[in-house]
């Protein structure tokens, strides 16, 4: 279901700031998988660039949240979509770090000799387009998407646990490659984090639209029990 609406223009500028903050995070994402996959350090210049941009939206998209809760006192959908928005952007910040590190780890991997990587490039390719969808949800209020993306997240773990056990595996036959096993191991845990946050953004997607909370498994229906009256659509 795609929940559409004329919001108010503070709000969807608000929407549309995030959305942007967004995508830089997926070129962060492409950027430090494409390091890890052609060895190519020089990438690293433009992760670091884009890593101050998200920083400086991070605490935009704050300031906008709460001067719009202050001057606007907004309800019903459009408070949970001020509420979501404040925890979107915490999210991105956070999947704009892992991105980093996926940089870092691969930057050093650089200088080491290759190795089989394994499920990891699917890793990414699921985590990137788990994150995209999670935004396109996020700014259509398509709760369909929304589930789809959470759906998908019991993947990214199971390639998770492939990849630490076939890493393990390999560092317990041939210890020269201990050091480069483990930082793959890292990359894989960033991914899974990067994961993890669109899954966030997903849930909050569906909060927004259906005033219901479905985090933990939960499938809360918004009521008097749940939201107060003020907050339901």
């Amino acid at each position: 279901m795609t929940h559409k609406r004329t919001i108010d223009p503070d709000l969807e500028s608000l929407r549309d700031t995030l959305m942007g903050m967004g995508g830089v995070c997926e070129e962060m994402i492409h950027l430090a998988v494409k390091l890890l996959l052609d060895h190519d350090a020089a990438l690293m210049d433009g992760i670091r660039e884009r890593e101050e941009k998200v920083n400086r939206l991070h605490i935009e998209v704050d300031e906008r949240c709460l001067r719009l809760l202050a001057l606007h006192q907004p309800a019903a959908i459009d408070l949970r979509l001020v509420a979501a928005a404040i925890k979107v952007n915490s999210d991105l910040e956070r999947v704009g770090d892992q991105a980093v590190n996926i940089a870092e780890t691969s930057l050093h991997l650089c200088r080491l000799p290759p190795m089989r990587l394994g499920d990891i490039p699917r890793m990414a390719e699921l985590a990137a387009g788990m994150l995209k969808d999670a935004l396109d949800s996020f700014a259509r209020g398509d709760v369909e998407l929304a589930r789809s993306v959470i759906d998908r997240d019991d993947e990214e773990d199971r390639l998770k646990s492939s990849t630490f056990s076939e890493l393990l595996a390999l560092m317990q036959s041939d210890a020269s490659t201990i050091q480069r096993a483990l930082e793959h191991i890292l990359i894989s845990r960033n991914l899974e984090r990067i994961a993890d946050h669109a899954t966030n953004i997903a849930e909050d997607a569906i909060f927004m639209v259906l005033g219901k909370d479905i985090r933990h498994g939960a499938e809360r229906e918004a009521g008097p029990q749940g939201l107060p009256e003020d907050v339901q659509a």
